[in-house]
């Protein structure tokens, strides 16, 4: 069987959603500079009221056997990458031989090793495991070694929630009626913003806590925004909130500021999700710098890489949840590894709006839980009544 075909193309259509999609946005690390703190959310653009565009690009691999894989959604600059650098790649050779592709495709973007490059190198993984899957007639969590179980947990991540206290109190008591036993949530106030935005992000959490009880995990992500001196007095001043981790303090290359921030914390440290392949996610877990490993499966390297990371994760007894682009690949990922190795599944609750809106059958937490699909593949087949507006990208 040989690759016959690589298509990258852009699909486009109307999400629907009553109100403000996105309510807030999270702390960013550009956010110390003024003229880029009082930025809004614009991740959608807006049609009109309840309406918002939303385009997404993905790339289809086909073989002379009639199998084809869908790996996405991804955005345009990734999608050029595909195009333009890894098709020519992929043409011609054996779908099945994953490894040798992957590491085919790693070599010719050795200057890609970690952001875009790798992250279209992901796409492109994910596509051939949705391929492999079909032709074995399997779900890809049997050919990865699965199923440990037959329901994973799911915590809710609600990033584009508002955090104004009542409304946070509110969406959280829904979350948990909902059958959410974790939830996650994202700061806006870092070093910059003095006091008041320390007694802010205390606020939030206390917030929390007060909505969900005791038995309820509450994360927090404070997105690469912060430093050393304030992460430490921020854990202090939360720890009596009882957080399951405060995620990605600093930025992902300060790995020695990470794991001073760990020794000097009584509350967890997460990160790892702006980190690439298993020679990044080594380096965290050499300098012991986090209690939780949260590389994103569609930006680390894809399948294929991720379980040479969680090997790796599972040598030193830390954990993998891996960040929630893909609802489709993380459901099939987790399932093939035991739940000490891989507890939860990050469900973003309004991104995965987003990035299974085109799909035909949607992967989501029922009660708090994402029963493992039955069917060939990942289940990223596409749904034709969405993807009618679809176009060839000319690159």
């Amino acid at each position: 069987m040989k690759i016959t075909h690589v298509r990258v193309f852009q699909v486009e259509g109307v999400l629907e959603h009553e109100g403000e999609f996105w309510e807030e946005r999270l702390i960013r690390p550009i956010d110390i500079y003024p003229e880029h703190k009082v930025e809004g959310a614009t991740w959608l653009e807006p049609l009109g009221p309840g309406q918002y565009r939303n385009v997404a690009h993905f790339v289809e691999i086909g073989t002379d056997a009639g199998f084809t894989g869908i790996g996405g959604p991804m955005p345009l600059e990734q999608a050029f990458i595909v195009e333009k650098m890894l098709k020519p790649l992929l043409i011609g050779h054996d779908p099945l031989a994953t490894e040798r592709i992957w590491d085919r495709m790693y070599r010719a973007l050795v200057h890609g090793r970690k952001g875009v490059e790798m992250m279209a190198v992901s796409v492109v993984d994910c596509a051939l495991w949705d391929l492999k899957g079909k032709w074995a007639n399997a779900p890809v969590y049997v050919l990865l070694g699965g199923p440990t179980r037959t329901e994973i947990p799911a915590y809710a991540s609600m990033l584009g929630y508002s955090i104004d206290p009542e409304l946070a109190h509110e969406r959280a008591q829904e979350i948990v009626r909902q059958g959410y036993r974790a939830t996650k949530w994202f700061f806006r106030d870092g070093p910059t913003d003095g006091i008041a935005g320390i007694h802010r992000n205390v606020r939030l959490v206390k917030t929390l806590r007060e909505a969900v009880g005791p038995d309820v995990d509450i994360m927090l992500d404070a997105w690469m925004s912060w430093d050393v001196p304030y992460t430490i007095q921020m854990s202090k001043r939360l720890e009596e909130y009882n957080p399951r981790w405060i995620e990605e303090p600093v930025l992902p290359d300060k790995i020695a500021q990470y794991a001073e921030i760990r020794a000097n914390s009584h509350v967890p440290i997460s990160g790892g999700e702006h980190e690439y392949t298993r020679w990044g996610l080594k380096a965290l877990l050499d300098a012991r710098a986090v209690d939780v490993l949260q590389p994103d499966i569609y930006w680390a390297g894809g399948i294929s890489e991720m379980m040479k990371i969680t090997a790796l994760a599972s040598a030193y007894d830390v954990p993998i949840i891996p960040h929630g682009h893909s609802t489709p690949a993380s459901t099939h990922f987790i399932a093939a590894w035991p739940e000490t190795t891989c507890p939860l599944l990050e469900y973003l609750v309004k991104w995965n709006e987003i990035h299974q809106f085109f799909l035909k059958t949607p992967l989501k937490p029922i009660n708090g839980k994402v029963t493992l699909p039955t069917t060939p593949g990942l289940g990223m087949e596409l749904d034709p009544d969405k993807t009618a507006h679809q176009k060839e990208l000319l690159l």
